[in-house]
């Protein structure tokens, strides 16, 4: 029924376009002669009039046809869809010139009649169609909001607050009405967009004649450095406006959400994390056509991981998780986003090495990504023989496997914690990359084994920014560990990224590194986290300092002095490498672990890694 029904429109929709089109075609050729001769047309012109209109009409009918021009909505015309007409009434006046050249036999005598035609047929029709569009904005407006419209400031006047500040126009039902534009740039001072003018720096909104005649701000700038960002939050924030900004520019640029999709602005908008360039050409080889494996897939690493690299066509993605709620959480989004096709939810623990032995064997996976793992450095302290088992032993049966299937690459999701490590998170994740070392060096394989080390993600699971959301929502206290405790911190795609373009430049045994800009102070994330919350840090949410946990450090580090570094050709990331222990050496190591799992404490198992990390600084109770 909804086919017939959808059928019975697109026939009425095309019907009621050609009685309009050929309206307009009709009357623009009548009109064509008219004009030619003042209304005086002669007997022998009159003729040519009444027997030439199918030279013009049909050929017209026919290339607006063949350019879509029958198939849009009644209400919906734009720039291109203008140049689809004046490329169809184009083609015909040049094919009427064209005949007359060279047949001296042809049906319109005068190349003044055939240019004026051409005129009047294409500002027929696009003004015809642009007068159907006003009339739908028109009545899409007609709601609650339209008649006491929000008056809205627009800092920004580039590209996005140009569409921003259209789209607002035009959407009259949003009840947001532009009113001016604020930009730093002094020369478009004084100029209008869409006759908005544009009136200055944001400053000026100190100005009582700026500030009191807007209801509201939008900050319409997604590329500005992070650093202005703050200061014009700050100045909003001090002139107690209302403000929200545009989406970030990578939902922007793929189309995800519409400019008008206004939010209020947020931590990751202030933190100073510039946009990153991917080499895309690179990681399409690797990835395109293949069987891609990644481990964790429902994680917040993992489920990033899925969503790239189904960007990238691969033959199928096999997305391993053990728990089945965030395996069916990641696959839906994905089939959402039209991967249907290509994605293979797989309830699985690579713990379970028969299990993943059999994933191998059914699926025969490509390239790997492990990002499965325990992560929470507090949570593992009390419970090493975990992280031991997931993090290390896991890690080195999963790339045995994957050695075995003659994997293509195996990268491994590794951690900056795992640098000097004061944490058993970081330990396991050291002893991990040590396995994959040794296993590069030892064997003559296809596979190549490689790590990439990052900081904290933003915003993912157990980090402090949804902490942090969460205790201001409760009214306080915010809780930070140490006055100067400071961490590196990434927004999840950049770092996905840059793992990704690791992997197109790992050539095998490596440990990548991702540049992760400069550290940030937890407190004075937290401070900014209460004050776009529209509270004073100390004054209505209280900061409270609870002390390092066991595991923590005041500051994390990038690299091993043993490690030497070797420059990659992408600026953000940084290879390093070293002596590989003996494969043997390694493989008695994590034996040893596995044998004392269920038969030692904590205690004894910190010790016991320390003895195969000598850099290891465990914390024991």
């Amino acid at each position: 029924m909804n086919q017939v029904s959808h059928r019975s429109s697109l026939v009425g929709r095309q019907a009621f376009l050609m009685a309009l089109y050929v309206s307009v075609l009709l009357l623009s050729h009548w009109l064509a002669y008219q004009l030619r001769f003042d209304f005086a047309v002669p007997d022998n012109f009159h003729r040519e009039m009444l027997t030439s209109w199918p030279w013009t009409l049909a050929p017209t009918l026919i290339l607006l046809y063949a350019l879509g021009q029958f198939s849009g909505l009644l209400g919906y015309f734009s720039v291109p869809d203008f140049k689809r007409v004046l490329c169809a009434t184009g083609a015909v006046a040049l094919f009427l010139l064209a005949v007359r050249y060279i047949s001296p036999i042809h049906p319109i005598a005068s190349r003044g009649i055939i240019l004026t035609n051409f005129l009047l047929s294409t500002v027929g029709i696009a003004g015809v169609r642009l007068g159907l569009r006003m009339a739908r904005e028109r009545r899409t407006g007609a709601g609650p909001g339209e008649s006491h419209p929000r008056r809205v400031g627009i800092i920004g006047a580039g590209d996005v607050g140009a569409s921003l500040a259209k789209e607002l126009i035009a959407r009259k039902g949003l009840g947001l009405q532009p009113a001016a534009f604020f930009d730093d740039n002094p020369e478009k001072w004084q100029s209008n967009i869409h006759g908005i003018p544009v009136v200055g720096r944001p400053e000026v909104l100190q100005e009582p004649r700026f500030r009191l005649s807007l209801d509201e701000v939008v900050i319409a700038m997604p590329s500005a450095p992070a650093k202005r960002v703050a200061e014009i939050v700050r100045l909003l924030q001090s002139l107690q406006l209302k403000f929200e900004t545009v989406p970030a520019i990578d939902e922007l640029a793929t189309g995800k959400v519409r400019v008008t999709r206004l939010r209020p602005v947020e931590i990751l908008d202030l933190l100073g994390r510039e946009p990153v360039d991917i080499e895309t050409e690179s990681i399409e080889r690797i990835i395109r056509s293949q069987t891609v494996m990644v481990t964790g897939a429902g994680g917040s690493i993992g489920s990033e991981l899925c969503r790239q690299i189904a960007a990238f066509s691969p033959k199928s993605l096999l997305l391993v998780e053990r728990c089945e709620v965030l395996a069916f959480q990641i696959e839906q989004e994905l089939i959402k986003i039209g991967h249907r096709s290509l994605i293979r939810p797989i309830v699985a623990d690579v713990c379970n090495t028969d299990s993943m032995r059999n994933v191998f064997r059914l699926h025969s996976p490509t390239v790997v990504f492990h990002a499965a793992a325990h992560k929470h450095v507090p949570m593992m302290e009390s419970q090493p023989a975990e992280a031991i088992r997931n993090n290390t032993l896991a890690t080195a049966n999963l790339a045995e496997l994957a050695r075995e299937a003659a994997v293509q690459r195996f990268v491994l999701i590794s951690t900056d914690k795992a640098i000097n490590p004061s944490s058993v998170m970081g330990a396991t994740k050291r002893l991990a990359e040590i396995f994959l070392q040794a296993l590069a060096a030892a064997h003559p394989t296809p596979t190549r084994f490689m790590s990439v080390r990052f900081g904290n993600v933003l915003g993912s699971s157990g980090s402090v920014i949804p902490i942090f959301t969460r205790q201001i929502e409760a009214g306080g206290p915010v809780t930070v560990t140490h006055p100067d405790a400071a961490r590196y911190f990434m927004t999840v795609s950049e770092a996905v990224g840059l793992v990704l373009q690791s992997a197109a430049l790992g050539a095998g045994g490596e440990t990548f590194a991702l540049d992760m800009g400069r550290p940030i102070r937890i407190l004075d994330l937290a401070k900014q986290m209460i004050e776009l919350s529209g509270f004073k840090p100390d004054e209505d949410i209280k900061i409270e300092f609870v002390g390092l946990r066991p595991g923590e450090k005041l500051f994390e580090e990038i690299s091993y002095t043993s490690e030497s570094y070797v420059p990659t050709p992408h600026p953000k990331i940084k290879r390093f490498s070293s002596d590989p222990l003996p494969l043997e050496t390694v493989r008695n190591a994590l034996a040893e672990l596995e044998t004392a799992l269920d038969s030692s404490t904590a205690s004894q198992l910190k010790v016991l890694l320390k003895k195969h990390i000598p850099e290891y600084q465990p914390c024991i109770d």
